[in-house]
């Protein structure tokens, strides 16, 4: 390349768009950080921070983002405004939310809708007991599907390519009793597939047991998975199965049609 030719070097990198900013600054933000200085939002959004304050103004301004009197920013909530018109967040809720309240009135523990997003999955409502049995879930929340009793319901009726990228990857362990093993993996998927409910004992937390079941939608795959949780100590999930299962069935009868 001669002197003082413009043209940038073959190994450069490519400058990134607005919208990959945009979406860099959002993506900063999780469940750890929910609050964020622009000098640490611009770090863990890899930009620079002229730019940073540049975007984080127009993002606040649009609603996306708020801005605390201490200078700190926050997701605002023109983002759950949006979020809420997702289709499989709104059906689902108004279809499962009668049905996840008679669950809670017969066990007054925490009763939990999850939908599959890849190779996670994603806590679209939640109801929770005062003194229900800790869980370390929220609205929004992802896990790993082969940890919870809902992402257990949600493989198990996944596409068969969706199950081989699972078990291909590491199963990352919570406890001593998280699947870690894909083999045994496959074989409580296939006990998931035969009952129609899914146990995950002390797979998240040694003192809580899930019980979940898969909402299937028209195709057979399941389209969302509703779930109990209870404490360990207390041996009800066998009791729990049928009205989890029942459930569930009902919400998939409620979905609106497409």
């Amino acid at each position: 390349m001669a002197l003082g030719d413009p043209r940038p070097k073959a190994d450069a990198r490519p400058e990134r768009s607005a919208a990959d900013r945009v979406l860099a600054l959002l993506g900063a933000f999780d469940d750890a950080h929910r609050s964020l200085t622009l000098t640490a939002l611009a770090r863990r959004a890899g930009l620079p921070l002229a730019t940073a304050h540049r975007f984080a103004g127009k993002l606040t301004d649009w609603g996306a983002l708020e801005r605390g009197a201490d200078g700190r920013y926050e997701i605002g909530l023109r983002l759950w405004e949006i979020a809420v018109l997702a289709r499989r967040g709104v059906g689902l809720r108004q279809a499962a939310l009668p049905f996840m309240e008679d669950l809670y009135e017969a066990t007054h523990e925490n009763v939990q809708l999850a939908v599959r997003d890849g190779l996670e999955t994603v806590y679209i409502e939640l109801i929770s007991g005062r003194s229900a049995v800790g869980v370390r879930t929220r609205v929004g929340a992802r896990w790993p599907l082969h940890a919870t009793g809902v992402g257990l319901a949600l493989l198990a009726y996944a596409p068969p390519s969706v199950v081989a990228q699972v078990c291909a990857a590491p199963l990352r362990r919570f406890t001593e009793r998280t699947i870690g093993d894909p083999a045994l993996l496959r074989s409580v998927l296939a006990d998931v597939r035969a009952s129609g409910v899914a146990v995950s004992e002390r797979q998240i937390t040694m003192d809580a047991v899930s019980v979940a079941a898969p909402v299937r939608g028209p195709n057979g795959q399941a389209v969302a998975a509703l779930s109990v949780v209870v404490p360990v100590r207390e041996g009800r999930a066998a009791l729990l199965a049928p009205a989890v299962r029942v459930a569930a069935q009902g919400i998939a009868r409620s979905l609106p049609a497409h």
